[in-house]
């Protein structure tokens, strides 16, 4: 198969000035506030743009993304793939310039989700629906919770201790949210109160959770052999990685909840087209879809960063925090930015981007000597997951 490797420029990248309850602004705001960035970032014009893919999970077809930016005609594609839409659409993108068909082409992952009336806790069709399993919680609170009970039996931890693992995520994350400007949460909480605040379901207490958040961000791409043409400190892409699993582990009586599958052959993917051996000592950065604390700790595991069952010595030893070997959600993760359900994997590639360039949002976040980071996004639930995994670096 051939590598995708360093074929690839994103040029441009931008995200809405912040990402929350963004009740005074509508769709059309936070995706021009996106793209106006990227563009700028980028140095062209939206009449320079030959193509756009917008990746969303609720908020419209291709015309939501034309109208608002009034593109000339071109073709504008919908991606929709759950939680990880934007990254696909980053994905679907870098494809078409490959194939030599568009020289400038634009991503954008966008969804608003406090305008639209969502049903909580059903997991739209396929199996969630066609086998019910009575006393069980189907909320997906309720779904991460029965991983971490898994997880917490699988590897002999204790309740307290589980629970404290969990609460050490989810404090770092808000840590380094604390210091990003475009964070929807920008505090820091101690360990001690994640342990103590109300449980939402089983061992995951409200700061074990993210909430649904609006936002957007955008990408633009060209081959890498025009991407001088615009800047000198553009990035590649290294290596993508999707997969979809068969959606079938809550009705198979085998199926573990604690490793991601999905996770860990979409990794495989990207890894080999990078020509990363050794994931934890070849990578600078990684962002998790960290929707759950629970979440970024298994799929640290599946993404090789952590031999299986050990996540919490890592933790505790401070690897994944800020100043650690492996920065893990330095942006402060969805723990912190909230959930727009589709712009969430394309946020987790702007980091990157930024912290390539040596441009982090909030000064007292910026990595040194990033050349190359992996952006996760997973989307569904412990047993019917779709996964896509983005690696960028310096050309």
């Amino acid at each position: 198969m051939e590598s995708i490797k360093d074929k690839v420029a994103i040029i441009g990248m931008g995200a809405s000035q912040n990402f929350g309850e963004l009740w005074e602004k509508d769709i059309d705001d936070i995706i021009l506030e996106a793209v106006n960035e990227a563009v700028k970032d980028a140095g062209v014009t939206i009449k320079d743009i030959q193509a756009g893919w917008n990746g969303t999970a609720f908020s419209g077809g291709g015309l939501s993304l034309a109208t608002p930016l009034q593109t000339n005609f071109i073709p504008v594609t919908r991606t929709d793939n759950g939680d990880t839409s934007g990254a696909d659409a980053v994905r679907s993108a870098a494809f078409a310039v490959l194939s030599g068909l568009y020289d400038l082409v634009i991503a954008v992952g966008f969804d608003k989700m406090h305008d639209r009336s969502q049903r909580r806790g059903g997991g739209g069709t396929g199996t969630d629906e066609m086998h019910p399993i009575i006393g069980v919680d189907f909320t997906d609170p309720g779904r991460y919770a029965m991983a971490a009970v898994s997880y917490f039996h699988h590897y002999g931890l204790s309740q307290g201790e589980g629970k404290r693992m969990l609460a050490m995520i989810s404090s770092k994350n808000r840590a380094n949210g604390a210091r990003n400007p475009r964070a929807m949460f920008q505090e820091e909480v101690s360990v001690e109160d994640i342990m103590n605040a109300p449980s939402v379901s089983g061992p995951l207490g409200i700061y074990d959770c993210s909430v649904p958040s609006d936002g957007a961000v955008a990408a633009i791409l060209c081959r890498a052999e025009d991407a001088k043409k615009y800047r000198d400190d553009y990035v590649t892409i290294k290596g993508m990685g999707t997969c979809t699993g068969p959606g079938a582990g809550k009705s198979d009586t085998k199926y573990g909840f604690t490793h991601w599958e999905e996770t860990e052959r979409a990794a495989r993917q990207a890894y080999e087209q990078a020509g990363i051996k050794n994931p934890r000592e070849e990578l600078d950065m990684v962002e998790i879809h960290d929707s759950y604390s629970i979440a970024e700790a298994i799929a640290i595991e599946s993404l090789g960063l952590s031999e299986k069952g050990t996540v919490m010595q890592d933790i505790e030893a401070g690897t994944f925090a800020l100043d650690g070997d492996l920065p893990v959600n330095a942006s402060g993760g969805l723990l912190s930015f909230g959930h727009p359900a589709a712009a969430s994997g394309a946020r987790g590639i702007y980091e990157i981007y930024r912290q390539i360039q040596g441009k982090a949002d909030g000064a007292s976040r910026q990595l040194k000597d990033i050349r190359t980071g992996l952006a996760h996004s997973q989307g569904g639930h412990p047993g019917r997951f779709q996964c896509s995994i983005t690696i960028i670096g310096a050309p």
